[in-house]
């Protein structure tokens, strides 16, 4: 595991978090402030102004039932049992899930008070005090940037799949390395659809160029989509392709093919890193051509099986579609870069 931003803050945040409540506020035991304070570090600005909000609501209806119920029901477990239920319960209902874990310690926090409510209070505060040293350290320190982390991590996403690409069909990989590479492949996409959800996500709570916006985020979902085709293509190359009966005719034109496919796909993302000039005529055309031209050559070979057939015609079929959406990508990223000119 790599070590992050998120984890310096994190630990920045409890520090900073324990030194102002010891020295500053002196609350005889901070360790529930620190706890808080675990808690708010979030991947993104605009979660950490709606954990902060969430927080401070869930917590002061937390408070105030803990509080009351601490009154007439002291620390009997059964009654803190029944309020962290009806807290739970009342979160769900207002769909304020993530709040909850927090929510609980404070009532439990504030119901070990049994009605004191000056100690609640400060129990309370302390909670308080975790949720906004850490939010504040979150925007202002090492600000979370979910663009551009997206954008450095969709080349590192290419770089796995472009080398198991190249040697998925002339099988000069190791079998062991071609298995851990393609599980690293798989969880890398999955790691990128989920900084995608929080682009889209931080795009959406922000105000002004709507349009701007939204062209952002189609160009970096079918960056996602041309990934994932081309992960579909190694998926057909393993089910299919090595299953079939043929001669050294097909390797050699799919192994060629995908190698025009993986070089395509980087001249798009150099493209889009404003690395490159532009083609006349445009590089996705001749692509469209070239890989319909392949689809028709390969559907029309002939193979002793039927099976055989139709195993090629699904391997070939997986690479035109992930030539079409590197074609796409490309014609969006040049709108892109003319939408960024006009701007």
């Amino acid at each position: 595991m790599a070590f992050g931003a998120r984890m310096l803050k994190t630990g920045l945040a409890v520090t900073l978090t324990l030194y102002f409540n010891s020295f500053f506020l002196h609350f005889p035991s901070p360790v529930i402030s620190a706890v808080a304070a675990m808690f708010a570090i979030q991947p993104t600005i605009y979660r950490s102004w709606r954990h902060f909000l969430e927080q401070l609501q869930a917590n002061t209806l937390g408070a105030v039932l803990a509080m009351l119920a601490g009154m007439y029901f002291s620390k009997d477990p059964f009654a803190i049992g029944l309020i962290c239920i009806i807290v739970i319960m009342i979160c769900l209902k207002l769909k304020m899930q993530d709040s909850i874990g927090l929510t609980l310690v404070t009532v439990i926090a504030v119901m070990e008070a049994s009605g004191q409510w000056e100690f609640a209070l400060s129990r309370f505060a302390q909670i308080l005090v975790g949720i906004g040293t850490a939010s504040l350290i979150n925007i202002f320190f090492l600000p979370p940037r979910p663009r551009e982390q997206f954008v450095a991590q969709i080349q590192s996403v290419f770089t796995k799949l472009s080398l198991l690409l190249r040697t998925a069909i002339s099988n000069e990989i190791k079998e062991n390395i071609f298995r851990d590479e393609k599980k690293a492949l798989e969880d890398s996409l999955k790691s990128l659809a989920d900084k995608f959800k929080l682009v889209e996500e931080e795009y959406k709570s922000l105000r002004g160029n709507h349009f701007g916006k939204i062209r952002d985020l189609v160009v970096y979902q079918q960056m996602l989509v041309a990934l994932r085709k081309g992960a579909d293509v190694l998926d057909a190359v393993e089910e299919h392709y090595f299953q079939t009966d043929r001669d050294s005719r097909p390797d050699s034109e799919f192994d060629r093919h995908l190698e025009t496919l993986c070089k395509f796909h980087e001249h798009v993302l150099l493209k889009f890193d404003e690395k490159l000039k532009e083609t006349d005529p445009p590089e996705a055309e001749l692509m469209e051509a070239k890989s319909a031209r392949f689809l028709r050559d390969m559907m029309g070979s002939v193979h002793t099986r039927e099976e055989d057939e139709l195993r090629i015609s699904i391997v070939a079929s997986s690479m035109f579609e992930y030539s079409y959406h590197i074609a796409r990508l490309d014609k969006l990223v040049e709108q892109y870069h003319r939408g960024e000119e006009k701007k």
